[in-house]
């Protein structure tokens, strides 16, 4: 039994990510008391996207692996940019993707007090200044990671005249930029984060939270360590950007933490995707500039973007599992998320039947005034998914380019003569068609088998093809929306130089009205439900979407048409 005991052990050791791993060694040791807790810390500046999903798995993910709490903490310490907008926003998509703070929200402005506090003591121990520099004087002043800084002309100050300076900003007796507190620690460090940061700065601008109360606001470098440690947050898990903060965060950290509890920041790689920016600042401005319809566009790689688009919380969880977490920056290919969005629609999608360009087949030998009910399975993925109803009548529709008049060898839709299957329905054989003044097909004439209904005996003959159709009688007119890549290089954030506004798809959206669904669909048209038209692809009822205008986007296509375009 002991044997058995260690395998599985030692499996559930493999199965850890890196992260994962030192959170299990801290455990183990009884660090801070054998307590887990992290966080996840949004500015509330704009939309989540796909990259904070990353995050957002790990920092909650971990503290349900584990038994721990996952606090989601607001910085909120640059209120120019901040919007309750933003915090709401935040607040749906975390709760979309499955997880949970219960009690635990908090905001890094909840800490202002002590922040402020802190920021007194280090001045008066002689570890803060007030510096009247410009930003550009003190950016110049830093030196290079082979030259060292040179002190400001302020850096020696006196105690008393700082903490009258520090107070007097805070009062709003000076203009934004005119001075900021900066941290005396070393001009000649090989960490540039260590040539006295900047601690504070000055904004007048209202807080969506503390109003007029505060002038000066906190940077992040001094606040984020400083409200881990207020918080009791364990492990401050972030992205690998932050490992030259790193000795900074421990700097800070060190003037409140003692023995007894300390948090520990650990950084793994960002999510990076193809054919997409992840640059809030640009998708700010795709936004503001009118380029996409909102953050919530169908295609911005925002979760609200994602979720109107119909991707599901599982395939988005599923996807960066399959990626991972490491300590090596990597660029992953939009593919692996679309195959991700795809296995799991293919799973969980109910099927119907919609044409988006269609042409009218008329059932010659069919009477005019019949009409049955088929049964339509609703998912072959899940025996249990049941049926739905679906009207057939003399008169269908089916797609436009599942006909052609002279086809090649090996076509095996309809054509003159030849025969096809109606999918869940009759065999039916090509006979005629009419034509209009400027020689396009208007009608398709056909004859069935009536003994070929599926369930019947004469259902088992054979045919190649099979096609999808929705009965012209009972047809409901809809638009559907057809997304694809924001983007058409590969790679965007590879050419600085060039406008990335240039690097648009101009494909990216097509609408098209005039679509034929079945009834069935048209009933059930709540926003992010998923359906799979048949042959077609995965669609969802849009956010729009009304009994009088019905919108359906097209969360993805059956295959991946660029791979198969890239490898031609």
């Amino acid at each position: 039994m002991s044997e058995t005991i260690n395998n599985e052990s030692q499996e559930t050791t493999r199965s850890l990510n890196f992260v994962e791993q030192i959170v299990a060694d801290d455990l183990k040791e009884g660090k801070n008391g054998g307590r887990l807790n992290t966080r996840f810390p949004p500015e509330p500046n704009g939309y989540l996207h796909i990259g904070h999903a990353k995050a957002i798995c790990m920092d909650f993910g971990v503290a349900e692996k584990f038994g721990g709490t996952c606090n989601l903490r607001f910085d909120d310490t640059n209120p120019v940019k901040e919007d309750v907008e933003y915090v709401d926003s935040i607040r749906e998509d975390i709760h979309w993707l499955g997880f949970d703070w219960g009690d635990r929200e908090y905001y890094a402005s909840d800490y202002f007090p002590q922040l402020y506090e802190l920021a007194l003591r280090l001045i008066r121990e002689g570890k803060a200044y007030v510096d009247d520099q410009t930003s550009e004087e003190i950016a110049a002043q830093k030196g290079t990671p082979t030259r060292p800084g040179i002190e400001s002309p302020y850096r020696n100050r006196s105690v008393e005249e700082n903490l009258d300076l520090f107070q007097r900003m805070n009062a709003g007796e000076f203009e934004e930029g005119a001075r900021v507190l900066r941290a005396k620690i070393d001009m000649a460090s090989d960490n540039m984060h260590f040539r006295d940061p900047i601690m504070y700065r000055i904004i007048k601008h209202p807080h969506h939270r503390t109003g007029t109360t505060w002038k000066v606001y906190p940077m992040y470098d001094f606040a984020h360590g400083q409200s881990d440690y207020f918080e009791g947050v364990t492990h401050s898990i972030c992205t690998l950007e932050f490992v030259p903060h790193r000795p900074l965060y421990d700097y800070f950290v060190d003037e409140l933490a003692d023995e007894t509890y300390r948090p520990r920041q650990i950084e793994f790689n960002r999510l990076n995707l193809t054919y997409t920016v992840m640059s809030k600042r640009k998708l700010l401005q795709l936004v503001k500039e009118g380029l996409v319809a909102g953050w919530d566009d169908p295609r911005m790689p925002t979760i609200s973007g994602m979720r109107r688009r119909g991707y599901t919380p599982a395939s988005i969880r599923n996807f960066i599992d399959l990626i991972g977490y490491t300590k090596y920056e990597a660029l992953n290919s939009i593919s692996l998320l679309e195959h991700a969005v795809r296995d799991d629609l293919n799973r969980v999608a109910t099927r119907g039947m919609a044409v988006i360009n269609p042409v009218k087949v008329v059932i010659t030998n069919y009477p005019e005034d019949k009409e049955e009910i088929l049964e339509m399975e609703n998912n072959p993925e899940q025996p249990d998914s049941g049926t739905h109803q679906m009207p057939f009548s003399r008169e269908i529709y089916i797609e436009r380019e599942d006909f052609m008049e002279n086809p090649p060898k090996k076509f095996f839709r309809l054509a003159p003569g030849g025969e096809v299957r109606l999918k869940g329905g009759y065999i039916i054989k090509c006979t005629d068609v009419v034509k209009d003044d400027e020689g396009n097909i208007v009608e398709i004439h056909c004859t069935y088998d009536p003994e070929t209904r599926s369930g019947l005996p004469g259902s088992m003959r054979k045919v190649k093809g099979t096609l999808h159709w929705v009965s012209a009688k009972h047809a409901v007119d809809a638009t559907v929306r057809l997304y694809d890549r924001l983007f058409n290089v590969e790679n965007p954030a590879a050419e600085p130089d060039r406008d990335f506004r240039e690097m648009l798809n101009p494909d990216s959206l097509k609408v098209v009205t005039g679509v034929k669904i079945e009834p069935f669909l048209a009933q059930n048209l709540k926003p992010g439900t998923p359906y799979q038209f048949q042959r077609i692809g995965y669609f969802t009822p849009d956010l729009d979407c009304t009994d009088s205008e019905i919108v359906f986007n097209r969360t993805i296509s059956l295959k991946d048409s660029w791979e198969k375009a890239k490898n031609k």
